[in-house]
């Protein structure tokens, strides 16, 4: 394994003439936090079942802490934890009774199950009474209750499948610390999000299309590799004006224009004068630094161009 909690080469997913996954590589590092994006129907969640052992690849070869599917799918579910988006916790139960479910599941001793629970509500933060219904909880707390969940059987590696969706910005930015945490302790994270904010934290980011990757660095080398030049910004007076958006669509020296809000994004040739173009648009063009928004739209949406 060379010192990786996961090892994929030449990964191949077929379903009968569908390619799902086409030739993928990567490796990840114990404790990395790993951001997997990509638009829906790009090949994530298929690369996550083969890691998680509910899938066995077509061909290539996958090392998952050190098992390879090939030799058989259940040790390899015995290593990994799952938290989906949907499903992970059942409403109408109460929190222990969840728990106990999840436990059952796993074939987890009942006399070993309370010390792991007071580890790990004390771990992830949860101080209510485990009698409490799942449904009375807020969706942060369920957020951190779903993960205590899926660490029952401390697992190595972590999928976690758009953790924080649909919860406040209070409870995201709680949740993405304790993730930190929990990386920190040596556990391998896999995050698939599409709040761009959260792929910042993450070690390594592999962006996914059409079963493919077609980039894999950490944000600050994806943000160097998508803009080896400048980006620069400029705000629309009115975004509803067509006249407006036609002129700068059309204006001399623009490249790879792209719209953000009200605001497009855009880069100059250079011959272009910034000066020029902000008195021509009526509205201050600057520079700006790219974001990981501005990476995903330049590798996996096409870019438009001004010619």
């Amino acid at each position: 394994m060379n010192g990786y909690a996961v090892e994929v080469k030449n990964l191949v997913v077929r379903f009968g003439d569908f390619i799902a996954v086409n030739n993928v590589s990567f490796a990840v590092k114990p404790g990395e936090i790993f951001g997997f994006l990509g638009a829906n129907g790009a090949g994530k969640t298929t690369t996550i079942r083969v890691l998680c052992g509910l899938l066995k690849p077509t061909d290539g070869e996958i090392k998952v802490a050190g098992l390879n599917p090939h030799d058989g799918l259940k040790p390899i579910k015995e290593k990994v934890g799952y938290m989906s988006q949907r499903f992970t916790l059942y409403n109408d139960l109460s929190v222990e009774e969840n728990i106990a479910f999840a436990a059952s599941l796993r074939k987890i001793p009942p006399s070993k199950i309370k010390d792991r629970v007071d580890e790990l509500f004390k771990e992830v933060g949860f101080d209510l009474s485990p009698r409490v219904l799942v449904q009375d909880l807020s969706g942060g707390i369920k957020q951190r209750l779903a993960l205590a969940v899926s660490m029952i059987h401390d697992p190595d590696i972590l999928f976690l499948d758009e953790p924080t969706a649909g919860v406040s910005p209070a409870a995201r930015v709680a949740f993405w610390n304790l993730i930190r945490s929990i990386a920190a302790k040596g556990k391998t994270i896999f995050v698939t999000t599409h709040y761009m904010d959260e792929a910042e934290q993450c070690g390594k980011i592999s962006l996914m299309r059409n079963g493919e990757i077609i980039a894999l660095n950490s944000p600050q080398e994806l943000k160097s590799q998508a803009f080896p030049d400048p980006l620069y910004e400029i705000e629309s007076p009115d975004a509803a004006d067509r006249n407006w958006n036609k002129k700068l669509f059309n204006q001399k020296g623009i490249k790879n224009l792209e719209p953000h809000g009200s605001s497009w994004h855009f880069e100059l040739d250079l011959k272009t004068n910034l000066t020029e173009l902000s008195k021509e648009m009526n509205s201050q063009a600057r520079q700006i630094s790219p974001s990981l928004e501005d990476v995903f739209i330049r590798f996996i949406e096409a870019p438009h161009e001004t010619k």
